[in-house]
């Protein structure tokens, strides 16, 4: 013998009320996915006002740099040889912007990743191929 289910809180409710509740809550996250662009939209607003401003916003998401990593490396080591420290505060120098806390680290990564731009002179020492 087959054992009677146990009554639920959603056995007790009929088809066209559960229907009735997807469709309320569908509705709500339609209206909240409205509510997010607007604000998003807000918000790139304000960051280009401050960009034009010439101010920065910390955390305010990637970096942009007219040239990749890669060719500003290039061009900084072009005819020198330099330390991976070196090179990144060379980078840095030359304008490049970053919001990375280890950006020496991926400078030293650019490097291994690109061998056919860099040349490992000596240990942890590269020059541009």
């Amino acid at each position: 013998m087959g054992r009677k289910p146990k009554s639920t809180a959603l056995t007790t409710i009929s088809t066209s009320e559960l229907q009735a509740e997807i469709r309320r809550r569908s509705k709500q996250g339609n209206a909240l996915h409205k509510k997010y662009e607007k604000l998003t939209a807000k918000l790139n607003e304000l960051r280009q006002q401050i960009a034009a401003q010439g101010g920065n916003i910390p955390g305010g998401g990637r970096a942009s740099n007219a040239v990749s990593l890669v060719d500003a490396l290039a061009k900084v080591l072009d005819g020198k040889t330099m330390s991976v420290t070196e090179s990144a505060d060379a980078v840095l120098a030359s304008g490049y912007v970053t919001t990375s806390p280890n950006f020496r680290t991926i400078v030293n990564q650019t490097f291994i990743k690109n061998r056919s731009r860099f040349k490992k002179v000596s240990r942890g020492r590269y020059t541009a191929s």
